[in-house]
């Protein structure tokens, strides 16, 4: 199998985030309008290295890039405090291989639509592994493919902040689980789930 002249590919997991795909008419999170081609161009252009930061397991970095090139992206976290009145909780899977898990979050609808959100600064790219992509994708009964680049994005987070968010619990813990059941199967880290909680008490998604 030839080596990728690419370090990072767009995964399947997250064509979601692109209009061009069309599981994005049914994802609340950044969608963007660029294609997928475009945005791996631009992030393998800005790709170094030494910019990768280490992520929940040593098959998962981050590398923030500025955002200077997305337009109408917008940052979906708003304070919970004076926003109560607008929460929303649903059992919600990302895909169909999933267990469905609690969450809550604000309705686009109600605080008037992204117009009404803040540009994002900021990309926050969620990267695995070549490997753990394989790994999951043969634990999910899917193919394995024929992909080499060394590094999969597998979600984009539109944020203002230059670091790692705290990862939201219920994601934790669905990480925890078994492979088949749509997780990474890596146990909980006590200490970042309650920096976690600590977080997303004080502020919420918006999608």
């Amino acid at each position: 199998m030839a080596k990728s002249s690419k370090n990072l590919v767009v995964d399947p997991f997250c064509f979601r985030q692109f209009q061009e795909s069309d599981a994005s008419k049914s994802y609340g999170g950044t969608v963007f309008s660029m294609t997928i081609q475009e945005f791996e161009d631009i992030a393998n252009k800005r790709y170094k290295e030494e910019d990768l930061k280490d992520g929940y397991a040593p098959f998962c970095k981050h590398i923030f890039l500025k955002n200077d090139f997305a337009e109408n992206v917008k940052v979906n976290v708003l304070p919970f405090s004076g926003n109560e009145a607008l929460v929303r909780t649903e059992y919600a899977a990302r895909n169909e291989k999933e267990l469905p898990v609690l969450q809550r979050f604000i309705p686009m609808y109600a605080i008037g639509g992204p117009d009404k959100l803040p540009q994002a600064k900021y990309l926050d790219l969620i990267l695995y592994s070549r490997e753990q992509i394989q790994k999951e994708n043969e634990s999910m009964g899917k193919e394995a493919g024929t992909e080499t680049a060394p590094w999969g994005i597998v979600s984009i987070k539109a944020q203002n902040e230059d670091f790692e968010l705290p990862m939201n619990p219920i994601t934790q813990m669905r990480n925890a689980l078994g492979k088949d059941q749509g997780g990474s199967g890596i146990p909980l880290d006590r200490e970042e789930y309650m920096k976690s909680v600590k977080y997303w008490e004080a502020n919420v998604l918006v999608s």
